[in-house]
């Protein structure tokens, strides 16, 4: 994360602009809590060395432990900001999170669909704090529009498989790969699926295409409730991507990130646990003081396991 700079090059023009990072615009919510949201999201690309072009496109009222409400962006105005910026300046990927409703989903991928070389990773978050109709009209809008242009969907086990697969009755969890042909469906090419359920305790991190897991890690869980583990996923995972990481480099770095994140997470409120993007800047020794709530390992924004122990 942290690479020592090269020598300088005495023959170069001092006069030359250093090449900018690559640029991802990430649509999402804002979060005051600083968790998820666009928070979490310019703060992962950041610490990825990439740049991010933030788009409100809702303001999520909550704190550290619930969301309580929110209210949505004008579609109009969310489509104003992603325009004006893209006019400017080339972006490398996409990163989209919550999208305030089904009218910002439409609007946003309206935006999408005119850039379709640029990979897109898609986080589907737990949206059950919404109102039931407002959530199906949501659900539906992002599985027409925004899934067809998905290169890798992101999200947990139990919050994919409600999204993908709303009918699935049997007492088996669905695979990765079940969900994965579900997305295919709809045009996604990856999911990439967290917190799946492992027997003794563990739980998995997989990579799956329609054909089959790609790949992932394993962590053992422990019962730490956190927030903004998702996001933080996707981000890194877009960030990489567009730095022009391989998707199989890229889905290992950015789970790496995660662990390391959620191990160095805290506490700044009453509620849920944090991940620290920025652990690899702190002074060795100074990640976390003894007996605090840090832990890693799972993309999971209710429980994610403490003290990581990885079993690939």
């Amino acid at each position: 994360m942290t690479p020592d700079a090269p020598p300088a090059d005495p023959q170069a023009d001092p006069n030359q602009e250093a090449p900018a990072p690559a640029c991802v615009m990430t649509f999402n919510a804002s979060d005051p809590s600083g968790a998820g949201g666009l928070a979490g999201d310019v703060a992962t690309i950041a610490a990825m060395g990439a740049h991010a072009l933030p788009v409100v496109t809702s303001i999520v009222l909550r704190d550290t432990a619930e969301v309580f409400d929110h209210s949505a962006i004008d579609a109009d105005v969310v489509v104003e900001q992603a325009r004006s910026i893209l006019e400017d300046v080339s972006i490398a990927a996409w990163k989209v999170g919550f999208l305030g409703s089904a009218e910002g989903v439409s609007a946003v991928a309206e935006v999408l669909s005119d850039y379709p070389e640029v990979p897109l990773v898609a986080y589907m978050p737990n949206l059950s704090w919404l109102e039931e109709d407002d959530q199906q009209a949501y659900l539906d809008s992002f599985r027409e529009l925004v899934l067809p242009q998905t290169e890798v969907l992101v999200g947990s086990h139990q919050t994919l498989t409600d999204f993908l697969l709303p009918e699935w009755s049997s007492e088996r969890p669905a695979s990765p790969r079940e969900l994965a042909v579900a997305a295919a469906q709809h045009g996604t090419r990856f999911v990439l699926v967290t917190s799946v359920p492992l027997p003794d305790q563990f739980m998995d991190n997989v990579l799956a295409s329609p054909q089959g897991a790609i790949t992932g890690e394993k962590f053992e869980r422990f019962e730490v409730s956190f927030v903004g583990a998702g996001d933080t996923l996707s981000s890194a995972l877009a960030a990489l991507l567009a730095a022009g990481s391989e998707l199989h480099a890229a889905v290992g770095e950015s789970l790496a990130f995660l662990d390391q994140a959620l191990d160095a997470g805290f506490r700044p409120g009453m509620g849920n646990v944090i991940p620290d993007r920025f652990f690899w800047a702190l002074p060795p020794g100074e990640e976390g003081e003894e007996g605090e709530p840090g832990s890693g390992g799972a993309a999971n924004d209710d429980e994610a396991p403490k003290d990581p122990r990885h079993v690939h």
